[in-house]
């Protein structure tokens, strides 16, 4: 009898071990930080909401493979009607000819209310982050933050939610707010 249970503690140990072992490979085995690609989820894994705390919010976008710029994530620091968005962007950048050229925030209705112009292109530091601020939104108020191509407008991953809530990935049509494309700030041109 007492065989029998050691056997079986065994095969519970093997079995949770592989199980570990599993999630471990499906996620990417790392134990790095945010800016770590292993960190990253798959296109097949859905984003989870980051509840903030205080005054922090911040979530992760999935991930694609289109000629578009994608929202990967927002964090979100400061205080209402002054927040400050530090926001990921993963695109195609290949030079001045095709890159991310800004990355902005929408109300639920479609105004802008923030555009970060990015002067140049980051053929070499995908994804990146870059911040801006003031951002004139309550805690609670829910915005859309989505990036742009210069030579293809919108189209990628744009995250939806709130400082209060965080952010998730959600299906944003490429039309949406289009018109906002023509208004300032414009970028002047690329640097590199």
């Amino acid at each position: 009898m007492a065989m029998r249970i050691i056997k079986g503690r065994k095969r519970t140990r093997l079995l949770v071990g592989v199980v570990l072992f599993m999630l471990a490979a499906c996620s990417g085995g790392s134990s790095g930080g945010v800016g770590d690609e292993a960190s990253r989820p798959s296109v097949m894994e859905q984003p989870t909401p980051t509840v903030a705390q205080g005054v922090e919010a911040a979530t992760t976008a999935i991930p694609t493979s289109r000629n578009v710029a994608d929202v990967r994530s927002v964090v979100s620091s400061g205080e209402p009607g002054a927040y400050r968005f530090a926001v990921e962007i993963a695109s195609p950048d290949s030079g001045c000819d095709q890159y991310a050229d800004w990355w902005e925030v929408l109300s639920e209705e479609g105004t802008l209310l923030y555009r970060r112009i990015l002067a140049h292109s980051h053929v070499d530091e995908q994804p990146f982050v870059r911040s801006g601020a003031p951002i004139p939104i309550e805690a609670a108020t829910v915005v859309w933050v989505r990036a742009h191509m210069n030579n293809g407008g919108y189209g990628g991953v744009a995250l939806r939610g709130s400082v209060a809530s965080g952010f998730v990935a959600a299906p944003l049509d490429s039309e949406f707010a289009a018109e906002v494309a023509q208004e300032a700030p414009l970028p002047r041109g690329c640097d590199f």
